[in-house]
Formats: C-alpha cells, structure tokens, sequence
C-alpha cells in the first residue's frame, strides 16, 4: 500500500446495482489471498436499483479490532458521478490521499464538482471502457484495475485472481475473461 498507516480504508461511492459491493469483495478477497486481514461491507439505504449505496473496504497486515463504517478514507472511488450532487465523496479526504471517479469527463471538470478537495483525482471513463470490452456499461471491473494502480492496496494478479474463483462458473469463462481483460485496462489506463 501506498500510505504507511496500519489500516488502508476505501469507502465506494455507486448506485445499487452498480457492483461496488462486489468491487469491495473481490479487493477483500485479493488482500486475504495475499495473507492480509480485511474487513469489506456495504451500506444499503432505501433498497432499491438506482438508489445511493456505499462500500467499505479496511485493509491491514494486522488484525482489524474496529467494526463501524469508515468516516476518514484513504481512497474514495465513486462509481456514478452523479452522486457528486448528493453525496459528499470527498469529507475528510485530504490532498495526499486518492478519489478515484468513473467520469468521461475531465479531471478538471471533476476538480470544479468536489471543490474541497485539493489532492490528485484520477478519472477514467471505466463505464465506456467496459462497454468496449465486457459489452455492458458496468463499471466496477474496471475500477477495480485503476484502484489497483493507484493505491497499490493489492496485487493485480490477486484481483484477476479472485475475480476468476468467484465468477467463472456463475457467468462463465468468455465474460470472466473479458472481466479481466477490463481489470488490466483500468489498471493501465493513465
């Protein structure tokens, strides 16, 4: 992990329906394959497709003795910016930590939406990106890769990883693969 702190937080930011639960599972799931400790649960509050939901995320080489929502993350990824009119993504997010937005704007455009927030965003287009590859505008896979990337929380080939084990026999191996084709591209993307 980037920040040398004990615990690594990550707090997702999508609409139900959008995969950040699942998001938050397969980086769990990648931290313990790599002999880490973890804790990942969502938040759910009217449940229905569409309404706001989060994801947290606790990463550490040491046992995790807190159980309540994260209030100060490291990491911010937002999977629809629209909640950036009702949610505020960016509280206690300080300029050496990340935000990380699915947006085919610009950072700049971005920067003027979360004015509080002085530190780096890294936008990326990841619903067009997995419309390209996996041929449905599901974000989360691609997400995956740019957190990958700019936190270094885990390995990517853990991700990849994992993504297999849980997903192969549910969707199959052409999606599974084309889900990972996705995972590598956010993870290269700039």
């Amino acid at each position: 992990m980037k920040l040398n702190k004990d615990i690594f937080e990550i707090i997702f930011f999508a609409r139900a329906g959008q995969g950040a639960k699942t998001a938050a599972e397969i980086i769990a799931q990648a931290a313990i394959s790599e002999g880490k400790h973890v804790q990942a649960f969502p938040y759910f509050g009217p449940e229905r497709s569409g309404a706001p939901t989060k994801a947290y995320v606790r990463i550490s080489d040491k046992p995790i003795r807190i159980h309540e929502p994260i209030v100060d993350p490291d990491t911010v990824v937002v999977l629809d910016e629209t909640l950036l009119k009702s949610e505020d993504t960016v509280k206690k997010l300080s300029r050496d930590e990340s935000f990380i937005i699915n947006t085919a704007k610009a950072e700049k455009e971005i920067a003027e939406k979360v004015k509080n927030f002085k530190g780096k965003i890294h936008a990326i287009d990841a619903a067009g990106i997995a419309m390209e590859v996996i041929g449905q505008p599901r974000p989360n896979s691609v997400i995956l890769g740019k957190l990958i990337q700019v936190t270094e929380a885990v390995e990517l080939e853990s991700v990849v990883e994992e993504f297999r084990k849980i997903f192969a026999l549910k969707i199959g191996s052409d999606l599974t693969e084309r889900n990972a084709l996705a995972i590598r591209k956010g993870y290269n993307s700039l």
